[in-house]
């Protein structure tokens, strides 16, 4: 992940989903590719309860659908992008 993204920083890794598909390898030709059928999949990392909240705010840096919180993040994780203003009991 950090050869993909070309950075050290922890923080600078995955903070927003443009990040995060870019350290996991996803580029736009895996647009509408099954999570069932692959070439990605999505696995649990445990059946332990996370030991945080999940919280939702509103989406940044688009001028539609502003109002959803479809914006997801764990509670006290500084390694989100943006403003951390939270909104949603998530």
């Amino acid at each position: 992940m950090r050869v993909r993204r070309g950075v050290d920083e922890p923080s600078r890794l995955c903070s927003g989903p443009g990040k995060l598909a870019q350290a996991l390898g996803i580029e736009l030709s895996d647009n509408g590719a099954s999570l069932l059928r692959g070439p990605i999949a999505l696995y649990a990392a445990g059946a332990a309860e996370p030991e945080y909240r999940v919280l939702a705010s509103p989406r940044i840096g688009i001028t539609k659908a502003t109002e959803l919180h479809w914006r997801f993040h764990a509670a006290g994780v500084r390694h989100v992008s943006g403003p951390r203003k939270l909104n949603g009991p998530n």
